[in-house]
């Protein structure tokens, strides 16, 4: 299995110049049964890593480009009338697939968005009274622009917090540029990128993230930073439950990424701004990462 992350890897790094740590977190994602949020301003290539992955594993893969005028029945699909077996027939929307990329998720409205909350945690779409499960595995990658505000509409904290971890691309380095420039020059295209992992793979490797040991201290660890969070005055909302959850979840898949059987405090530090920081609201103006910043400097390592 060890050797299928490899592949994966490679075959994301034939598109994506640079960015190590971005395709590392979409991976940790993935691996850890989650569902991805890629914050950054237009043209970093988060559509570009979205279709990256999602071809590089040999699964159903849909797009929904997000609009103010997409309905909620344009993503779960809807019932129409069959003039010929004259009875109501479910026509399956996009969100029927094993990778839905949700492209600038904040144009939709929010009763549109709130059509991914049932199927983002519970792995099922209910329309009209019927509830149908999604294909196996399930992973939302979701792009958005913080900067732009027109038009656009903020998530809800429900919505936020069902993403296991946020992350932003950034500008490249001048090197890196240099060799995006050359690659287009060469003529390298995603649509060259051909599956290297099937989806029962995927499920077998977040069956094996999931047998990655977590010492008891550790897990004392993740849960005095998450506490913290709640009791902090610069805090409004603390970290839920989940985040608590999905903290563990995400040091389990870094540590199988690395090649270990068990979570050293490092995988935690390393995650928690990305786990953490978009499920905070701060209080007088603070920056979500800063407040979690300083939270991993107040909480004692084990």
């Amino acid at each position: 299995m060890r050797e299928s992350i490899e592949q994966l890897k490679t075959n994301l790094a034939r598109t994506i110049v640079g960015k190590a740590d971005a395709i590392r977190l979409v991976l940790v994602a993935l691996l850890a049964g989650g569902h991805a949020l890629l914050e950054d301003v237009p043209g970093v290539g988060k559509t570009l890593l979205a279709k990256s992955l999602a071809r590089s594993i040999d699964g159903r893969f849909q797009r929904i480009q997000c609009t103010p005028d997409l309905l909620p029945t344009d993503i779960t699909g809807t019932n129409i009338w069959n003039q010929g077996t004259r009875e109501f027939e479910f026509l399956p929307g996009p969100i029927f697939a094993n990778i839905l990329l949700a492209d600038e998720i904040n144009r939709a409205t929010p009763r549109t968005q709130s059509a991914l909350l049932e199927v983002m945690e519970e792995r099922q779409v209910t329309v009209d009274g019927v509830s149908r499960s999604v294909p196996q595995p399930f992973f939302v990658i979701a792009t958005q622009n913080p900067i732009e505000y027109q038009g656009t509409f903020p998530l809800p904290e429900a919505q936020m917090d069902r993403f296991m971890l946020s992350l932003s691309m950034g500008y490249p380095t001048e090197e890196e540029e240099f060799q995006m420039l050359q690659r287009h020059q060469d003529g390298m295209m995603i649509s060259e990128l051909s599956p290297c992992i099937s989806t029962d793979e995927v499920l077998e490797l977040r069956r094996l993230c999931n047998q990655v040991k977590v010492e008891a201290s550790l897990q004392k660890y993740i849960l005095n930073l998450v506490r913290a969070s709640r009791e902090a005055e610069e805090v409004s909302l603390g970290v839920s439950p989940r985040g608590t959850v999905a903290l563990q979840r995400t040091a389990q898949a870094l540590a199988y990424l690395d090649g270990r059987e068990y979570v050293i405090p490092d995988d935690v530090k390393y995650l928690a701004p990305h786990v953490l920081a978009h499920r905070l609201i701060p209080a007088g103006g603070r920056r979500a990462k800063s407040v979690v910043e300083q939270l991993l400097r107040s909480v004692s390592i084990p």
